[in-house]
């Protein structure tokens, strides 16, 4: 199986409270940072899953801890000709110390893996506009303390469009009983086989061209499932980060158990609305094996990331977004690695 999928999209963020007042205390607006080109409050929101979603069109990185931002910087992206791909990406790895392949052994510090082929988070010059050959330049400062917190596996997202990130309840999951009351259509035997990654940050892929959902566990496929999805039912790609703590409502997955709260962003088309599944689930026009839906369910933790998009999962280069690269060997990875 490729390591590599591709479709459109873009993600991510969160409210509450909690959320305003990072807003005013954080958001010092995307358009002015103090002096040192960034800001940094991560005791707005001590603990839970921490994501850093990259905004090419405002050149500003924004971090997140359970749907809270805690930080803003400014960073520089790739100029016209080497333009940095959009995408969901995981850190592959990370070097404090690294020196670029490519480029006349250029100093990279704080490196940290997106792409096998040569982009990657790292400290370096930071103008008011894109000037890498394609990865994200961030202040040294904010660079070093980013390198602290993050983590291998962890969900970094790099979109075209200024997000406006909200908590929701996407409701993917239908119980057997509706599942059963709303078709007849029989859905085939599922693959679930966690062992083949037992650890580690679990994505979720769900295709409606498809017609599968596909679960993989630090890149590595554990679980696929056919998606029974009425057409034209869902469109567009959209991207979904487990936070912590339950929400308001029971699970139509598992009885007696709290409902999920993810994180959601659009897509950047305008026009576009977040979906909210569960009237899909409801009336029977998205369908999941209830057995293949509650493994899945009782898996996921905070920090896991869920992708629904009408792109293919097989067609890798069917557009110029990528989602997720997994772990290479030495002898695999490319000589164009940074």
């Amino acid at each position: 199986m490729s390591s590599t999928f591709r479709y459109c999209l873009a993600l991510l963020f969160a409210t509450a409270s909690t959320y305003a007042q990072s807003q005013e205390s954080s958001a010092q607006s995307s358009q002015q940072l103090p002096a040192p080109g960034y800001v940094w409050m991560p005791q707005l929101s001590p603990e839970g899953p921490t994501t850093i979603v990259v905004s090419l069109q405002e050149q500003r990185a924004y971090v997140y801890r359970n749907g809270v931002r805690i930080g803003i910087s400014k960073v520089s992206t790739g100029k016209p000709g080497y333009e940095t791909p959009t995408g969901v990406f995981t850190i592959l790895e990370k070097h404090r110390e690294h020196y670029s392949n490519r480029y006349d052994n250029a100093p990279m510090p704080f490196m940290q893996r997106l792409t096998w082929d040569g982009v990657a988070l790292h400290a370096g010059n930071v103008p008011t506009y894109p000037a890498s050959h394609g990865c994200i330049r961030l202040p040294y400062a904010f660079s070093e303390i980013l390198f602290g917190i993050t983590a291998r596996g962890m969900t970094v997202v790099v979109t075209d469009a200024a997000t406006a990130p909200t908590v929701v309840y996407p409701g993917l999951f239908a119980a057997a009983g509706e599942l059963a009351a709303t078709s007849d259509v029989p859905i085939p035997v599922f693959l679930w086989a966690p062992q083949r990654s037992p650890d580690g940050p679990i994505t979720i892929v769900l295709s409606s061209h498809d017609r599968e959902i596909m679960v993989l566990r630090n890149a590595v496929e554990i679980g696929r499932a056919h998606v029974a999805v009425a057409e034209g039912a869902l469109q567009g790609t959209r991207v979904y980060l487990l936070l912590q703590g339950a929400g308001p409502e029971a699970s139509v997955v598992v009885p007696g158990r709290p409902a999920l709260r993810w994180l959601a962003v659009s897509d950047g088309i305008p026009g576009t609305a977040r979906p909210d599944l569960r009237p899909l689930v409801a009336t029977g026009q998205l369908r999941i094996d209830p057995g293949f839906a509650t493994r899945v369910y009782e898996a996921l933790a905070p920090g896991a990331t869920l992708v629904v998009t009408d792109e293919p999962i097989k067609a890798a280069g069917a557009t110029d977004l990528t989602i997720l690269q997994g772990a290479q060997t030495a002898d695999e990875v490319p000589v164009r690695s940074p």
